[in-house]
């Protein structure tokens, strides 16, 4: 029996929870429906079925998170990483100087309005 398949959900909870949402629809471009969510099909987003979605644990003294204080961080897939991080501080949101880019993407982050660290991440060509 397989158990386990995928991530079904990311769920947190929020001080301003439709504030939040719509600054994730702004400026992240979330698709957030009337009731308050969002769902992403994988079929909508790559059309060849193909993809990751990672799941990974970190040690609980980890800075990586940091300026964030939230006990987690959510990781999006993003089309043209640049072009979005310059568009968000265009925006006047708070973007992270440090861009890394690796075999296994490249990787940049912004700060929500209630501290959360959110990480953007441009699969490889071809991922």
């Amino acid at each position: 029996m397989k158990r386990v398949t995928g991530i079904g959900g990311v769920f947190f909870k929020a001080k301003d929870p439709k504030g939040l949402s719509e600054w994730y629809r702004v400026h992240l471009g979330v698709p957030v429906q009337a009731w308050g969510g969002a769902a992403f099909r994988w079929a909508d987003d790559n059309a060849s079925g193909t993809g990751t979605t990672a799941w990974n644990l970190f040690k609980e003294d980890t800075s990586y998170f940091a300026p964030g204080t939230a006990s987690f961080m959510i990781n999006y897939r993003v089309d043209d990483l640049h072009a979005l991080l310059a568009a968000l501080r265009a925006e006047g949101c708070q973007v992270e100087d440090k861009v890394d880019e690796s075999e296994y993407g490249k990787f940049g982050w912004v700060i929500d309005p209630e501290g959360n660290k959110v990480e953007l991440w441009q699969p490889p060509e071809g991922k």
